[in-house]
């Protein structure tokens, strides 16, 4: 389980094809691995993954097919920066929102436009997800958690302040771009017990 805030940008050293998927080996850059041990899950642009190596400041994780074809990272390329965050532990802040790391689907950059000192960008959805996205929801784009600033359709806005586009690789976005998307868990759970309707002996 994640938050969605990043604690660092790293990234690829390395991609290494092995039977069809495939090793990274990421940079962490300033994300702190004291305490981290193989078999830990690492959010690497949103896709929850687990180190199986660790070097001082690099991990590497092996990247299934599933993964690969679900998510931004098979496009990704030695140097390409990434997004990265440590698992939650029991009493740390939760500054976002509870982000599972695994990722819906990839959605694509609209427009992006200046708004001040920040932007505002669009993104469009693919369908199936578009129903779980609510103004003042959130939904998390890259491994960081935003807040929906409101919905038409499939698109939706978000606001990406100063501080964001600086410390996340978020700063690069433009039209077009594709990033990996999970939405909200709480609207999955919610739909889930509408579907299911009330429960079998309760008036």
């Amino acid at each position: 389980m994640f938050t969605g805030i990043v604690q660092a940008v790293g990234r690829i050293r390395s991609l290494e094809p092995r039977g069809g998927d495939l090793r990274l080996v990421v940079e962490t850059g300033g994300l702190d691995l004291a305490g981290v041990a193989v078999g830990d899950s690492i959010s690497v642009s949103g896709a929850c993954l687990t180190a199986v190596a660790l070097e001082p400041g690099a991990f590497a994780a092996d990247v299934s097919r599933e993964t690969l074809d679900k998510t931004i990272l098979g496009q990704l390329g030695q140097g390409s920066p990434v997004n990265l965050e440590r698992a939650l532990r029991a009493g740390d802040a939760l500054g976002g929102h509870y982000v599972t790391g695994h990722v819906d689907g990839l959605a694509s950059v609209v427009d992006v436009r200046e708004d001040a000192r920040s932007w505002r960008v669009r993104f469009e959805v693919p369908g199936p997800l578009a129903r779980y996205l609510a103004p003042k929801g959130s939904a998390t784009v890259d491994g960081v958690s935003l807040t929906i600033n409101e919905v038409e359709g499939r698109v939706f806005g978000v606001n990406l302040i100063p501080h964001t586009l600086e410390v996340t690789t978020l700063g690069a976005l433009a039209p077009g771009r594709r990033v990996n998307l999970e939405v909200d868990i709480i609207a999955r759970y919610v739909e889930r017990l509408m579907a299911a309707g009330p429960a079998s002996g309760v008036q």
